[in-house]
């Protein structure tokens, strides 16, 4: 082998007709490092994992790649830092126009976040964004019906969709959000019929367990943090009658337990490289349950707009008929995008107390240390504070009381 390498090297010296390039070529590769005549180098394993290269940083690659649908969405920004930090490759499937999604280029380092044009009916480019991938994290949803898209179109044909072509596709570990409070009949309170959301996301879990049956399901309740659709809609001034704030029962027969979004979106990393967690449904649920009274009673003492001070109150929305006639007339004037996230099926799923299933796994399970509301809310609400600019003493204002948590055995009394 060596003489045959040598002979290469004269010929090739011969051809150039200069002593210079003969003694280089001489002096060439040895015949165990000889180079590849056409072609890249052969790779001795295609597996991603024994691939990793770097310290475990945002410019290290850790063995991960993975397709994450519904990148540009709440969830998805958090998701996208994350898998970034770690050295996750990302293909970000997106639709619409390329400046939505152009700002998570910065969340991973040079030639890590890649970029797909997809449409959620058209299988051949879903198919084109996950046959690179071992991992696929779908968080694609709708709080509200389009013209274009339906609840069933996303929940339930898009998510069945995804799985299918990712299991054709050999991906190994897919990653479905879903809703906490999911079931077939829900019971109808505000709406007739019940929540049409909540029935899609039930289906939506069904059909990707049929076309995936290793997918990981994770359950969140209201998910709350920077630019969210929680605080935001109980704070926006749509939302509200003037001052007053119309609720199911005015609150009080309504619990739910909201998880921070950070916490949301380290479980999905969790889940992505631990393989016990393949099959598994778990609850993204916060630390502690409160009545919803309590919760946006405490938002407005954290808005310096509580009854002393502006005249914000609560009442029964089931005697104000012109609420829910406000709520419909704004998705139909705006359908696109309603205005403050006010529309018939958003109030239907508020009044849902979270459930929270004893046998089911949670985010601690998953090694999450979750975040207490009154740690990150405070900081949330700070920019929708009555007379925002005005600069205040130090103590001037008192810190507002913390909502109260409800007890088991209060929450049993409630609704007896």
């Amino acid at each position: 082998m060596a003489a045959i390498v040598l002979t290469r090297n004269l010929q090739l010296a011969k051809h150039h007709g200069s002593g210079v390039v003969g003694v280089l070529c001489l002096r060439g590769y040895s015949a165990a490092a000889a180079p590849p005549e056409d072609g890249p180098r052969p790779l001795k394993t295609t597996n991603p994992a024994a691939m990793k290269r770097g310290t475990g940083g945002r410019s290290s690659f850790n063995g991960i790649v993975a397709t994450v649908f519904g990148a540009t969405g709440f969830v998805g920004r958090y998701v996208c830092n994350k898998l970034g930090k770690s050295g996750t490759q990302m293909i970000l499937p997106y639709r619409g126009d390329d400046s939505d999604v152009i700002r998570l280029k910065v969340t991973g380092d040079l030639g890590q976040v890649l970029f797909h044009f997809y449409n959620l009916e058209d299988p051949a480019s879903i198919r084109d964004a996950v046959k690179h991938s071992n991992v696929v994290i779908n968080l694609v949803g709708r709080d509200f019906e389009t013209k274009n898209f339906k609840f069933k179109d996303v929940h339930v044909n898009g998510a069945e969709r995804i799985a299918r072509i990712a299991r054709e596709a050999g991906v190994e570990r897919l990653i479905h959000l879903s809703s906490l409070n999911v079931e077939a009949n829900p019971k109808d309170l505000y709406v007739k019929g019940g929540s049409e959301w909540l029935k899609s996301k039930y289906e939506g879990e069904l059909r990707v367990r049929d076309a995936f049956p290793n997918a990981t399901i994770i359950r969140p309740a209201d998910i709350y943090g920077s630019e969210d659709r929680f605080l935001r809609y109980y704070a926006h001034i749509w939302r509200r009658q003037f001052r007053s704030m119309p609720l199911w029962h005015k609150g009080e027969k309504t619990v739910k337990q909201p998880v921070y979004v950070s916490d949301v979106a380290q479980a999905i990393i969790n889940a992505a490289k631990d393989p016990d967690s393949a099959g598994r449904i778990y609850q993204a649920v916060g630390p502690k349950r409160y009545q919803l009274s309590e919760l946006v009673d405490w938002f407005h003492r954290l808005m310096r707009k509580d009854q002393k001070r502006w005249g914000y109150m609560r009442y029964d929305m089931r005697w104000d008929p012109t609420f829910l006639l406000k709520a419909k007339l704004n998705s139909f004037i705006c359908p696109g995008t309603p205005i403050g996230g006010l529309h018939p099926a958003r109030i239907e799923r508020e009044a849902v107390t979270d459930k929270v299933l004893t046998g089911v796994p949670t985010l601690e399970d998953l090694g999450v240390t979750l975040t207490t509301m009154e740690q990150q809310v405070p900081w949330e609400l700070r920019p929708y504070r009555a007379a925002l600019y005005y600069d205040a003493e130090l103590g001037e204002f008192e810190t507002p009381s913390p909502p109260k948590c409800i007890e088991a055995r209060d929450e049993l009394r409630l609704f007896a």
